[in-house]
């Protein structure tokens, strides 16, 4: 089932200039997407005609089969949440608490159904005990997540990501990775925006690759294996994959190219088994 569809979606800014022209993909109910794509792409500008913020000059985006409009937005709003890259964006209450109850306030739930879902939404993001803090007490790190809570309290069946790991150290990014592929176990869809290319493998099963339109769309090893295909939009495949590609060429690598680490080290094992007598 597609749970948004989006054909043909036409964006200028005030000036004239074109930012999405004739975008047209689908997205599947519980699947992580990553849209990737070089700085000014319109990555983010799609984002935000995903639950109304824009609306485009021509084309349709549709959302659980109707239309993203004026008249659904209260409906569309309830049903897909945004995280802004900039975690202050979304930050603005005196406590972590009212914050993530901003949502729910707004939806008209009871006092005991508001509490329920701050309580869930703090513990999903690990941030429970830090509730009655304010936000500007808090790591970027965990703003980051304290932005997400803000959303996932609403409990949309669409999550929107913009950057959600960037300027993260190595740890807290993996710690998002794991926080959005829990999310989508749970059977929320995840529409990520990213720029970090070795971490798409780990955090998507599908790839839209973005220059104004769809440049190309398929699995995370179909788009960002494809050395030519990456290059022509000023991309660099993964790290891993460009190194085993590079294997390949020289005759000691032929197996399917690896995107993560833990594929890397079966990878890595076949090799040694077939070059060195490695017991394995």
């Amino acid at each position: 089932m597609s749970i948004i569809e989006i054909e043909d979606l036409v964006y200028c800014y005030p000036d004239g200039t074109r930012a999405l022209d004739g975008v047209s993909f689908r997205a599947e109910k519980s699947e992580s997407l990553a849209l990737l794509g070089p700085n000014g792409a319109g990555k983010s500008t799609l984002l935000l005609h995903l639950n109304g913020l824009l609306h485009g000059h021509a084309g349709t985006v549709k959302v659980l089969d109707r239309l993203v409009e004026d008249k659904n937005l209260s409906w569309l709003r309830r049903h897909v949440g945004i995280v802004f890259q900039d975690p202050d964006d979304q930050l603005f209450m005196p406590t972590l608490a009212e914050d993530v109850a901003f949502g729910p306030v707004n939806m008209d739930l009871s006092k005991d159904q508001i509490r329920e879902r701050v309580n869930w939404a703090l513990q999903s993001v690990g941030l429970e005990d830090f509730k009655e803090k304010g936000p500007h007490h808090l790591s970027f790190g965990q703003k980051k997540r304290a932005a997400l809570a803000t959303v996932l309290s609403m409990k949309p069946d669409v999550l929107v990501l913009d950057e959600p790991t960037s300027n993260l150290d190595p740890r807290s990014k993996m710690q998002m990775v794991h926080l959005i592929r829990s999310l989508q176990e749970s059977g929320t869809t995840i529409i990520t925006a990213t720029h970090d290319v070795n971490l798409v493998p780990y955090l998507a099963d599908r790839t839209v690759l973005l220059d104004k339109k769809v440049a190309a769309t398929g699995s995370v090893k179909q788009i960002l294996g494809d050395r030519k295909l990456m290059e022509s939009l000023g991309l660099e495949m993964p790290i891993l994959a460009d190194v085993f590609e590079r294997l390949n060429d020289e005759g000691i690598h032929s197996t399917l190219t690896p995107m993560t680490k833990e594929e890397a080290v079966d990878a890595i094992t076949l090799i040694l088994k077939k070059n060195s007598g490695y017991p394995g």
